[in-house]
């Protein structure tokens, strides 16, 4: 295999675990000496996403798809995301006699529910429509997989994720973000948005400063609603892996993450964790060792704070992209094989 196409509706601008697993997939590959394409919503006129404007909705049609995927001319498409981009491809590739594969990212039923009354199990219906088309849907965890077997879906294939051990790590700089608040400093990355449960997080009686890093729809409101929490805004690279480095714990109230990206940056920065027992956590932290779960987030914060830094840093280093990158082509190469076979 030396060509693929990414599809994807989730893209640069975008800061998110979806763009981040993308983008490093992507500049592995081309480092093996693979071309990659991808189509994204930057190609298109857009529309903002109802109740999330940050996320932008392409306009188009899966005949300018059809014509897209002749034009990379590439040996495998990927859909990563079950917007109208991957779901105007998945009809063209179909129409073409293609096979594909897609990825399961995001928890959009719970999602969708957050925010509008719409049943899991209607969500759940159109998705495995759309997934159980291809000849693979890659998964972060296996516990994600036993979920979405529950749900029928029937293709699954392990796709583990990994964390920039260069750029995230436990090395000091002289520009401490938190000099002038007092400890211990709670920490939370991530999108600002329902489905992170920082209520969870933001209403526990905890000692010390709390800090919220990222940008989203609920930013504002949870500003004015907690005033004595600082919100910094998105940070990004150097910068942002210093505000892990300079913490004492780092705070992961969500209940609907697949896995989340930002629990294995903090480790790799030897922070250590405190989040639920959930889908995610229970997954990347080592419980006891790495991190702390337990349904009383504030008895798990408080504990986290006693845990070695340095055995952080050792779990996290267990997660590589080279790994990400060589599963992702084997259940690629798998999927193509599996196709010719069937012709």
């Amino acid at each position: 295999m030396r060509s693929l196409l990414f599809v994807t509706d989730a893209w640069r601008p975008q800061i998110n675990g979806v763009v981040r697993t993308l983008e490093a997939t992507i500049e592995d590959l081309r480092r093996r000496g693979m071309r990659c394409e991808v189509i994204a919503p930057n190609t298109f006129s857009t529309l903002p996403c109802p109740t999330y404007p940050e996320i932008r909705l392409s306009l188009t049609t899966s005949a300018r798809l059809a014509s897209l995927i002749v034009d990379a001319h590439c040996d495998h498409i990927h859909l990563a995301t079950e917007g109208p981009l991957g779901l105007a491809s998945a009809k063209a590739l179909h129409r073409m006699g293609r096979t594909w594969t897609t990825s399961y990212h995001t928890r959009f039923p719970e999602y969708v529910a957050a925010r509008l009354p719409v049943p899991v199990g209607w969500s759940y219906a159109l998705l495995r429509r759309f997934h159980n088309q291809a000849g693979a849907c890659m998964i972060a965890t296996q516990t994600l997989a036993s979920s979405l077997t529950e749900y029928g879906f029937d293709n699954l294939a392990l796709w583990p994720r990994g964390v920039d051990t260069q750029l995230f790590t436990p090395e000091r700089s002289d520009l401490d973000p938190f000099t002038s608040l007092p400890r211990p400093i709670w920490l939370n990355v991530g999108r600002v948005a329902v489905e992170k449960n920082l209520p969870a997080f933001l209403d526990l009686d905890l000692p010390g400063s709390k800090v919220v890093v990222g940008d989203g729809p609920q930013l504002e409101a949870l500003r004015c609603s907690y005033p004595t929490v600082h919100f910094s805004g998105a940070k990004s690279g150097p910068e942002l892996a210093q505000f892990y480095v300079s913490a004492d714990a780092f705070v992961f109230p969500s209940l609907t993450d697949t896995f989340g990206l930002v629990l294995l940056e903090a480790m790799a920065c030897g922070l250590p964790i405190a989040a639920f027992p959930v889908m995610g956590p229970a997954d990347v932290v080592a419980n006891g060792r790495t991190g702390v779960l337990s349904e009383d987030l504030r008895a798990a914060a408080l504990s986290s704070l006693e845990l070695s830094r340095k055995e952080c840093r050792a779990h996290a280093l267990e997660y590589t992209w080279e790994k990400c990158t060589d599963a992702f082509l084997r259940i690629a190469e798998q999927a193509e094989e599996r196709h010719e076979g069937c012709c």
